[in-house]
Order: structure tokens, then C-alpha cells, then sequence
């Protein structure tokens, strides 16, 4: 009978608290619209770090004032993304600096790589841009990168993912340090042949040739021959050292196409360990731009070193009704033990959530990038 009673009590506690918690938040409407008015920021810090110390010491014990702090901290959180709504309503502070094309520029573009012709990058351009498309290589992923920010090259074509191994991370890098942007992207299927010189044998092979990852993906089947494993730059290089050499002893670990650029024989067809093994690549350019069916939007922000910081700003995407669908972290250059937190969700620029929790999320970050809707 005293838990019924009590539950009862709570019952009325709690209307209490949702009828006050709704006066809040109409107060709140009230103050999104003197800041419009006014052209002040949404976002106080100090003015919420004041408050929040404030709320706290109204609290009797040790443990309400913590519960008091985080209650408040939320009801804060809510209020902000209550007002980056109204300010869009009113359409301030709705550009977000990228232009929508109906379809990407493809005529006479120059593209770059990184690697040489034959590997998997030269093979992803061709999936995407056409084999008869101008494109030339570079040694190193910044190369590329780097030749597109400059203007040299329209497009760079550049491995983000791997479905096995996971991130290239130092592409995570050069996105953030680079003014570049994510327009498209396209799969590999990740098909690793074993190549050797003409009138070679797969009895012949003592030594194979690869890059280090191609390698550990083939790692059951090298280990079942007993062959010798030699790291090099990449798959391509590889097939190059192989024909440059002559010796049937010798094979290569890289594509079909590697083989038949670079006059290579398949000896053992599809040897990677994972038959479904796939590298997802990015296409980017120095253009703000993204196109109108873009159904994927890309960013990084960093963050403040405090309890709840990455939870508060999550928020944004569950508040405007927006799906993550991948999220990884990066430690940031000179910062100990701070990160850099890159996330892909779903939707487009366009689209009035995905505005909404950018700009909610772009007010509160250290720093804050759009890299890319694609």
C-alpha cells in the first residue's frame, strides 16, 4: 500500500515537473527570439557554467547537487537545440557554404591517384570516372591531395575504408588539414591474384612480393605454401619488380588489371583470405559543392576535455531526427589525449535536420569541418 501511495505521489511530482519543464521551454522560444532580434550567439558557455553552478548549490546533499548539475546540463542541451530550431524557422544562419549541382562537372577533368598504374586506386578511377579519363599518379596520399587543392588536378581519387581492415587513417588526416571536399565515392571489390612471369608455375613460387596489407589479407594462403613474404610500396610496385626480374621463383600479390598492365600471368586466382573483402574509395575536389540525390554527409569536430562534451553533441543528430552511421577518432596533432571525431550520417544539406544538427554541433565544437554530402 505505501509503494501504491508513493507512486501516486511521484505521479503528481512528475506532472508538476512536465508542466514546469514546458513554461521552461516556452521562456526559452521567448529568448530564441530577443537573440534573433539582437544577433546574439545561442551558445554561452559562461553564462551556462554560471548557471549550472547556480542550480547546483540550491541542493541539500552532495549526491542532488551532482544529479542536480547533470539534470540542468541536459535541460540546457535541450533548450539549445530548441533554439537552433527557431533560428532556422526565422532563416538565420541557414548557409552552410556548399552549392548543389544537378550532376558533378565530368567533361575534360583531370584526376589524380596516389600509386601507380595497375593498383587498386587506378582501378577505383576507372570505375568511376572511365577508362579514357586524363588522369596521371603521385608517390603519397598527400601528394594527391595536395595536387587537388592547388588546382592541378579536378578530382583525386583516395581509399578511406577497408571492409577488412578497417580505416585508412591517414586519410582522416589529410581531410582535416587540406581544403578539400568529399563529392562521391565508389567500391573496389579487393580481388588479389597471384602473378608470375610468363611460363611460370604456382610450383615454381618460392618469394611473393606485396603491399603489407595485401599480404596479411593473403595470409592463409602463403602460409599453406610456405612462401617467403617481401613488403613493398604497394601491389602495383609489386608486379613491376616481379617482370622487371624474370624470375620464376618470384610472384606478385596484386589485380587482374596489375597483371595485364605489366604483362603478368595469373598463376592462383582470388587468394585473399575474405572473398568479400571490398575498399571503399572517396572522390575529392577543392569545390564546396555536393549534388542533389547526395545522400550522405560527412564531418569532424573536436571537442572540450569535460565529462558528457561527445554525448551533448550526438544529441544534435537524435534531437533533429538523424541517423549516424559511422563514427571514428583521431588524436589530435600536439594535443595529448584529445581527439578529433569524424561521423558520417545520413541525408543532405538540403535537408532541415541535417542543417539543423550541423549547425547546432558547428556552434559548440572547438573545431568543426563539413567535409563532404555525397
Amino acid at each position: 500500500m505505501d509503494l501504491t501511495k508513493y507512486r501516486m505521489q511521484l505521479d503528481e511530482v512528475d506532472k508538476e515537473i512536465v508542466e514546469l519543464f514546458e513554461k521552461r521551454m516556452e521562456i526559452c522560444g521567448k529568448v530564441a527570439e530577443t537573440k534573433i532580434a539582437s544577433g546574439m550567439a545561442v551558445y554561452d558557455a559562461e553564462r551556462e557554467k554560471q548557471k549550472l553552478a547556480a542550480v547546483s548549490a540550491l541542493a541539500n546533499s552532495e549526491f542532488n547537487q551532482i544529479a542536480v548539475h547533470e539534470l540542468f546540463s541536459q535541460m540546457m542541451t535541450i533548450s539549445r537545440k530548441y533554439q537552433y530550431s527557431i533560428l532556422a524557422q526565422h532563416g538565420v544562419g541557414t548557409k552552410l557554404g556548399f552549392d548543389c549541382l544537378d550532376k558533378l562537372p565530368m567533361e575534360g577533368v583531370r584526376v589524380v591517384y596516389q600509386g601507380v598504374e595497375g593498383a587498386y586506386s587506378h582501378a577505383a578511377a576507372i570505375k568511376y570516372f572511365g577508362e579514357h579519363a586524363n588522369m596521371y599518379h603521385v608517390p603519397q596520399f598527400e601528394d594527391a591531395v595536395r595536387e587537388v587543392q592547388l588546382g592541378n588536378a579536378d578530382y583525386a581519387v583516395m581509399p578511406i575504408e577497408n571492409s577488412s581492415a578497417g580505416a585508412v587513417v591517414n586519410m582522416y588526416d589529410l581531410l582535416t588539414r587540406y581544403d578539400n571536399y568529399i563529392v562521391a565515392e565508389t567500391f573496389v571489390p579487393v580481388n588479389h591474384v597471384l602473378l608470375g612471369v610468363p611460363g611460370a608455375k604456382l610450383s615454381d613460387i618460392k618469394t611473393v612480393y606485396s603491399h603489407p596489407q595485401a599480404l596479411m589479407q593473403c595470409s592463409e594462403f602463403l602460409n599453406d605454401n610456405g612462401l617467403k613474404q617481401i613488403s613493398v610500396e604497394n601491389t602495383a610496385v609489386a608486379a613491376k619488380r616481379v617482370i622487371a626480374e624474370g624470375d620464376k621463383t618470384q610472384a606478385a600479390i596484386a589485380s587482374e588489371i596489375a597483371g595485364k598492365l605489366y604483362g603478368l600471368e595469373p598463376l592462383k586466382m582470388a587468394i585473399q583470405n575474405n572473398h568479400g573483402n571490398t575498399t571503399r574509395f572517396i572522390i575529392l575536389t577543392n569545390r564546396k559543392v555536393y549534388c542533389k540525390n547526395a545522400g550522405k554527409v560527412s564531418i569532424c569536430f573536436e571537442l572540450p576535455h569535460t565529462s558528457g562534451s561527445l554525448f551533448n553533441m550526438l544529441g544534435h543528430f537524435i534531437f533533429n531526427h538523424v541517423n549516424m552511421m559511422m563514427i571514428e577518432s583521431r588524436p589530435v596533432p600536439g594535443k595529448n589525449w584529445e581527439y578529433r571525431f569524424f561521423v558520417d550520417i545520413e541525408g543532405s544539406l538540403q535537408d532541415a535536420g541535417v542543417a539543423n544538427a550541423l549547425r547546432g554541433i558547428g556552434a559548440e565544437a572547438l573545431n568543426f569541418k563539413i567535409l563532404g554530402n555525397y
